[in-house]
C-alpha cells in the first residue's frame, strides 16, 4: 500500500485530474471566462521615487486614493534591489523542487507553529482543499526565528533573511505614508502595533489539469495590517472591483500592496480590505511570496480616535489582535469578512 501524499507537489506527479476533495461546488467556481483582463481596470501603480523629496505630497495623495478606492496598489522604485527579488523567487522555486523527504522535514498541520510547510489553508478545518502548498515563516525579529528555517537550499536562511529585512524597510516607509494620508501622526500606525510581527509565505501553485474546478486560494481578505506581495511572471492574482474579478498581471520588479483588515479598523472604514483570490494555471507552476505585517498579539486594535467623530462614530469595538487572529484562522477563508464580528453593536 502506498502512503497518501500530504503535499500537492507530490500528489500531482501521480494524478491526471483534479481529485474530488479539491473540486468546488458549481456555484463557487472561478468562472474564468467572466474575469476582466488587467488593462480594463488594473490597480494603481505608484512610483515611490521622490517620496522623501519633491513628489511627497503627490505620492501621499495617490496612496490615499488607492487605499480608499481600491484597497490594492502596486509600487515601483521601492528600494528593494532587483537581484534580491530574483534571488527570493529562485530560492522559493528551489525549495519546492527539493526531494519530498527533504521538504517533509518542515511539514506540520499545526497553525501555531512559527515555521512550517503545509498545504491548502487549514487542513484540519476546511471542507474543500486549495491547489497550493506553502512554507510559512515568522521573520521579525529575525534572530528569534531564522534558526528554525530550512537549511536547504544552503543559502536559504541568508537570502530570505536579507529579503525580509529589506521588505520590512519598505513596509515601515509605507506605514508612515499611510498614517500621513489619514491625517495622523507619521508614527501612529507603527505605535498602534505594539512590538509588531512579520510573517511570510512562500506559496507554490503547481500546474493544474482542470483550473476551472478549483482555486489556489478562494476569495478572502487578509486579516493582518498590510501585505506586500511578490509574484513571479505567471498571472494568478485576481481582485474584486465593482463586483467583478479583475486579473492583476505581474509587472517585473514591482510589489503589490494590499490593505488588511486591521488597517480597515484603524482607519475607521475609510480604507478598505478587499476580497482577492488566486487562480491556477493549466501548464505553468506559479510562485508568490506575500509578506504579512501584523500587530503583536497583545496589541489593542481599534479606530484611531482622530478619525472618530459625532458624524463618523467608531465602526468597530477595540479588540486584541490575538482575539481577532484566532477567529480568522478558525473560520478559514470565509467569504464574509471576519471584521463583521468586531463591529459595534
Amino acid at each position: 500500500m502506498t502512503t497518501a501524499k500530504l503535499l500537492l507537489t507530490d500528489l500531482i506527479s501521480v494524478v491526471d485530474h483534479v481529485p474530488s476533495n479539491y473540486i468546488r461546488p458549481i456555484s463557487d467556481r472561478p468562472n474564468l471566462a467572466d474575469v476582466q483582463a488587467s488593462s480594463e481596470g488594473s490597480i494603481p501603480l505608484i512610483d515611490l521615487q521622490g517620496l522623501n523629496g519633491p513628489n511627497h505630497s503627490d505620492i501621499i495623495q495617490q496612496i490615499a486614493q488607492a487605499c480608499q478606492n481600491d484597497g490594492f496598489f502596486q509600487v515601483k522604485n521601492h528600494g528593494v534591489p532587483a537581484e534580491m527579488i530574483d534571488g527570493m523567487l529562485n530560492i522559493a522555486r528551489e525549495f519546492f523542487r527539493l526531494p519530498e523527504s527533504e521538504r517533509m522535514k518542515m511539514y506540520s498541520d499545526d497553525p501555531s507553529k512559527t515555521t512550517r510547510l503545509s498545504t491548502s489553508f487549514n487542513v484540519k478545518t476546511e471542507k474543500t482543499a486549495n491547489w497550493r502548498d506553502f512554507l510559512r515563516l515568522h521573520c521579525y525579529p529575525l534572530e528569534d526565528y531564522v534558526h528554525e528555517w530550512p537549511s536547504n537550499p544552503p543559502s536559504f536562511r541568508e537570502e530570505v533573511g536579507e529579503y525580509c529585512t529589506s521588505v520590512r524597510g519598505l513596509v515601515l516607509k509605507l506605514l508612515e505614508a499611510i498614517s500621513e494620508s489619514l491625517g495622523l501622526q507619521k508614527d501612529y500606525i507603527v505605535k498602534a502595533l505594539g512590538k509588531q510581527a512579520q510573517h511570510m509565505a512562500l506559496n507554490y501553485y503547481p500546474p493544474c489539469p482542470e483550473p476551472e474546478l478549483t482555486y489556489g486560494l478562494p476569495g478572502h481578505t487578509d486579516g493582518n495590517l498590510i501585505t506586500i506581495l511578490l509574484q513571479d511572471d505567471v498571472p494568478g492574482l485576481q481582485v474584486l472591483r465593482k463586483d467583478k474579478w479583475v486579473a492583476v498581471n505581474p509587472i517585473p520588479n514591482t510589489f503589490i500592496v494590499n490593505i488588511g483588515d486591521q488597517m480597515q479598523v484603524i482607519s475607521n472604514d475609510r480604507y478598505k480590505s478587499v476580497l482577492h483570490r488566486a487562480v491556477v494555471n493549466y501548464n505553468k507552476e506559479r510562485i508568490s511570496v506575500p509578506t504579512f505585517y501584523c500587530p503583536s498579539p497583545d496589541a489593542l486594535i481599534g479606530p484611531a480616535k482622530e478619525l472618530v467623530s459625532h458624524d463618523q462614530p467608531a465602526v468597530y469595538r477595540n479588540f486584541t489582535y490575538a482575539e481577532f487572529y484566532s477567529k480568522f484562522w478558525d473560520r478559514g477563508l470565509a467569504k464574509e469578512c471576519c471584521l463583521d464580528l468586531f463591529k459595534q453593536i
